[in-house]
């Protein structure tokens, strides 16, 4: 008998909308990463509008990219988006600062932050069980 705390199967249109949704924030972000490792001019021109030195940007590239990697690895799922939460807050953070826009800049980290945890929540039936949606 299904208990409260207890998950139902997940079904396969959710696990693999959970499946896009997740593969599509793994690969934005892992892009992210990898032009914060190789810097090219248009990322270091926008770490340095943003108020950062050029010598954090391999740093926050590693950063993300470990994080994007636990992210993939379902074993360190939840881990990964516990830390890409912590990194999306912190270009939240960055781009309040400067004064961006709402909805184009400062936004964009919570929409890709949502997206994140609602694709894993779509594929992980022990997720689902921790935060039940209740009708």
């Amino acid at each position: 008998m299904p208990t409260a705390t207890s998950a139902a199967p997940v079904s396969k249109t959710r696990l693999w909308a959970g499946r896009i949704i997740s593969t599509l924030v793994f690969l934005l972000l892992l892009f992210d990463s990898v032009t914060k490792l190789f810097k090219p001019a248009f990322v270091v021109k926008g770490t340095i509008e943003l108020g950062y030195p050029e010598s954090t940007i391999v740093g926050m590239g590693i950063a993300l990219l470990v994080s994007v990697v636990l992210y993939a690895i379902p074993r360190t799922s939840v881990l990964g988006a516990i830390l890409l939460t912590g990194y999306l807050g912190g270009a939240v953070a960055s781009h309040v600062r400067h004064g961006d826009a709402l909805f184009s800049h400062v936004l964009s980290p919570v929409y890709l932050a949502v997206l994140a945890w609602g694709g894993l929540w779509l594929r992980d039936d022990r997720l689902r069980a921790l935060l039940p949606l209740r009708s």
